[in-house]
């Protein structure tokens, strides 16, 4: 069955061209024009992605994933935004999406990003279903199995996305390495472009508010001044 895509734009010529590219990659696509149409979509029929425009009518993007997130649904969320302000790109980002274009952008882009995150998506699927860990890596209470995709510190299970265990494994594979953003960008999420370096800052953010006791004093993944972030070395 080829992945379901929910495409929420305003406009019908961006949305339209966007519905043909995709469709020609081989994805099924519902179109929808505003936001409340997009939460009625999503209580029909859960999307394997979501793109949402950030300014709709009705609702707009933010409220949409906000309202969505809020369900408790982890479904990839792909931010179209004709913004480019670093506010407007973090509150999507803190309010639970994934990543973010921003207008106009090339559809060979916007191909690249969905196919990324549908693979991320289906890795992490597949893994939680798998029946035995394949490794181990640990960091003092923090332990994950890369095989099924599983965090745990203390013995509580962590919940992630697909993107933010791809980034905390990345951390804890390489204790102490340190590692600018852009450099995070390559490495985790397979792309490098200015002006997205905030992607990685609230997705560290976020995988903060889940690992450590308090998010303000982090234990396991440290900034480094001037430099970037690392995971901590490893505890004898």
């Amino acid at each position: 069955m080829p992945s379901h895509i929910l495409v929420a734009e305003d406009q019908a010529d961006i949305r339209e061209l966007i519905v043909l590219n995709l469709q020609q990659a081989g994805y099924a696509v519902t179109a929808v024009a505003d936001g409340p149409a997009a939460l009625a979509s999503q209580a029909e029929r859960a999307s394997d992605l979501l793109l949402l425009d950030l300014m709709m009518p009705g609702l707009d993007g933010l409220e949409v994933c906000k309202a969505l997130r809020a369900r408790g649904r982890a479904t990839p969320i792909l931010m179209l935004t004709a913004k480019s302000t670093e506010l407007d790109r973090v509150l999507g980002l803190e309010l639970g999406a994934d990543d973010y274009l921003t207008k106009p952008f090339s559809m060979a882009e916007l191909l690249a990003r969905v196919k990324a995150l549908l693979r991320r998506a289906e890795l992490l699927r597949a893994a939680q279903s798998a029946p035995a860990a394949v490794g181990l890596v640990r960091n003092g209470e923090l332990e994950i199995e890369p095989g099924r995709r599983q965090a745990r510190v203390a013995g509580r299970a962590l919940e992630f996305t697909a993107l933010e265990f791809d980034l905390l494994l990345h951390f804890a594979s390489h204790p102490g390495h340190v590692y600018s953003r852009a450099q995070l960008l390559d490495a985790v999420w397979g792309y490098s472009h200015d002006g997205y370096e905030h992607t990685v800052t609230t997705h560290i953010n976020r995988v903060r508010a889940k690992l450590e006791q308090d998010p303000m004093q982090p234990r396991f993944i440290l900034t480094v001044r001037g430099a970037g972030y690392k995971m901590r070395d490893a505890p004898p």
